[in-house]
C-alpha cells in the first residue's frame, strides 16, 4: 500500500531527526514505492518472512531495489527488504546471500583481536578505492560489540566503531544463518541512539523467520556448504563481499541512503521536518 502524504512526510521527518537539516533543493520527486504498513507478514525474498509490527513500514525486495535505483545507487540483486519505524530514528536493510550452509564450528574460536586487525587491513585497502572514487576514508576505531554467536538462534552479531570525516559511525551487523545461505540485517542508526535502539531492533529480528525447508536445522547432506566460516562473515565474507560495498563502507553508504535517499524520495519533507523540529526544540526549552 502507498503511504499517504502525511505518513510520507512523517517518515521523512523522523529519519531526519538524526542528522543535520538538508538544503531545500535536495527534495525532489522519487520513485513510486509500494510501502507495506504493519502489522503485516512481509516476504524477504523467497527464503524468509518478516513480521512487521504496528508502527513500522516495509519495502519488499522489488521496491527496495527500485528505491535504490531511483536514487542512482548500485543494486546487486541480493537486497530483499527495508524496514523503518515511524516513531524510531533507525532503519534496517535486509540482504540475502545464497552462498550455502555456513558451518558454525568456529563458534568457540572467534578471536576478536585478530578479526579486528583483519578488518582494519581490509578497511585500509578499501579506503584506497574510496579515495580514487572521490569518497572520504573510513577509519576503524574498534569494537562497539565483539563478535557473538548464539548457537540457539544461529545468529551472529557484532558492531564496529568508525569515523568518517570526523563523524562517528557504528556498523551494527547481524547474520541469520540458514540452510542455503545467510540473511544479513544491517542496522542504520546514529551512534548515540544505538543502546536505546537495540531492544526494539532485536525484537524486530525475532520476527524474521526462514520459510519451511530453509532453516539452519534443516540442512541435509548434499546441500551446498559455504567455503567460509563465522570468522569470514565478520571480516567481510558472504553477503558483505557480494554487496561489493566493503565493510565499514556499508555504514557510510547506508547512512547516506537513509539521510538522503529516503528524504529526497519524498518531496516536501524538509519543510515538514523544520516545523516539527522547531516544535520539539521549543517544548524541550520550556
Amino acid at each position: 500500500m502507498s503511504l499517504s502524504r502525511s505518513l510520507r512526510l512523517g517518515l521523512c521527518a523522523l529519519l531526519l531527526l538524526a542528522v543535520s537539516p538538508l538544503n531545500a533543493q535536495q527534495a525532489g520527486p522519487g520513485p513510486k514505492l509500494g510501502f507495506l504498513r504493519g502489522p503485516t507478514n512481509a516476504p524477504l525474498g523467497s527464503v524468509a518472512r518478516l513480521a512487521v509490527p504496528a508502527g513500522y513500514v516495509f519495502l519488499d525486495a522489488k521496491n527496495t531495489r527500485l528505491f535504490l535505483k531511483g536514487r542512482g545507487e548500485p543494486v546487486n540483486g541480493h537486497e530483499v527488504g527495508f524496514l523503518t519505524g515511524l516513531k524510531q530514528e533507525w532503519a534496517v536493510f535486509f540482504i540475502f546471500d545464497e552462498g550455502g550452509y555456513v558451518k558454525d564450528d568456529e563458534k568457540d574460536k572467534l578471536d576478536a583481536d585478530k578479526l579486528l586487525e583483519s578488518i582494519k587491513e581490509s578497511a585500509a585497502q578499501g579506503n584506497k578505492e574510496r579515495q580514487r572514487n572521490g569518497h572520504p576514508p573510513v577509519e576503524v576505531v574498534g569494537w562497539e560489540l565483539r563478535p557473538k554467536y548464539d548457537p540457539g538462534t544461529h545468529n551472529l552479531e557484532w558492531a564496529i566503531r568508525g569515523v568518517c570525516e570526523g563523524r562517528p559511525l557504528v556498523n551494527y551487523n547481524t547474520r541469520l544463518l540458514g540452510r542455503k545461505g545467510v540473511m544479513e540485517a544491517i542496522l542504520v542508526v546514529a551512534p548515540e541512539k544505538l543502546p536505546e535502539t537495540l531492544p526494539a531492533f532485536r525484537s524486530v529480528l525475532a520476527g524474521c523467520t526462514y520459510q519451511p525447508g530453509q532453516t539452519y536445522a534443516e540442512y541435509r547432506p548434499g546441500d551446498k556448504v559455504a567455503k567460509y566460516g563465522l570468522g569470514a562473515l565478520v571480516v567481510g565474507g558472504a553477503a558483505v563481499g557480494a554487496a561489493k560495498l566493503g565493510l565499514l563502507t556499508w555504514a557510510a553508504v547506508l547512512f547516506k541512503k537513509v539521510w538522503k535517499l529516503i528524504i529526497v524520495a519524498f518531496a516536501g519533507g524538509v519543510a515538514f521536518f523544520r516545523k516539527l523540529f522547531s516544535r520539539r526544540t521549543r517544548r524541550a526549552n520550556e
